[in-house]
């Protein structure tokens, strides 16, 4: 097993903020995982992962120029239903609570620059069971610069 496994998420940032969706050939999610995750390329990603395990996000705009980053992982519970839980990694990315944006996210002058969130995979997660979460990406600045997806899962062996 890998100690960490490494979630990218590429976005054509043109394409959703002119689709107002990240849905449609916009948002592909891929990890690189020792486990045979489901959903490679596609925003339904479920990434196979172990307790204690470090999770790393790391947010790429298909066009260089176009900034994105990521605002926020919120845990929406197993598929079977349970409380909603804010992903608070360490570093860069740690968030503030629900559907905050994440600490030092901004530098002067409006620049987009957290690029990364990374955690540890909690003890408490049931094996085989989906653990989707809400993915906030932020692009640019302004009205419908902010998109979500819920579709994306991690899931215990």
């Amino acid at each position: 097993m890998k100690p960490q496994v490494n979630i990218a998420v590429v976005v054509d940032v043109i394409g959703a903020l002119s689709d107002r969706a990240l849905q449609g050939g916009n948002l592909c999610l891929i990890d690189d995982g020792a486990f045979d995750s489901k959903g490679q390329g596609t925003p339904g990603l479920c990434t196979v992962v172990t307790p204690g395990q470090v999770v790393q996000w790391s947010a790429l705009a298909v066009d260089l120029q176009t900034p994105v980053e990521i605002r926020s992982i919120t845990f929406l519970g197993a598929d079977e239903g349970a409380s909603v839980t804010e992903y608070a990694g360490e570093g860069e990315g740690e968030g503030e609570g629900e559907g905050a944006a994440p600490a030092g996210g901004r530098a002067e002058g409006g620049q987009l620059d957290l690029n990364v969130w990374s955690g540890v995979v909690p003890y408490f997660m049931t094996p085989g069971v989906p653990y989707r979460y809400r993915l906030e990406l932020q692009m640019y600045e302004g009205e419908h610069s902010v998109l979500h997806i819920d579709s994306p899962a991690l899931m215990c062996l």
